[in-house]
């Protein structure tokens, strides 16, 4: 029971990292204030470029491949293959 509640609380804390805030940040933009006031990939490139929009894109997808993973491993107890059917879907989502 532990493990879940640490895993919610782990898989909360990742997907509330705004990665698109911290990169207006970065540039001294409140990516909220500018653009379409969107935390989004789309606005920082609207807003920042392609040299922080593209990587914002990156992390934010990183985390909910993240997330599955971690939950494919907590589920099976095992960590996926790399070839395996889960992970084609993870990937064309």
């Amino acid at each position: 029971m532990v493990t879940l509640a640490v895993f919610l609380l782990g898989s909360y804390l990742l997907g509330s990292i705004p990665f698109g805030y911290l990169a207006g940040r970065l540039q001294g933009i409140d990516i909220r204030q500018a653009g379409s006031c969107n935390v989004g990939a789309t606005n920082v490139v609207r807003v920042l470029g392609k040299g922080y929009g593209y990587p914002v894109f990156a992390l934010d997808c990183s985390k909910g491949f993240a997330a599955v993973k971690i939950s494919m491993l907590m589920a099976t107890g095992r960590p996926p293959e790399w070839n395996s059917p889960e992970i084609f879907g993870i990937l064309a989502a």
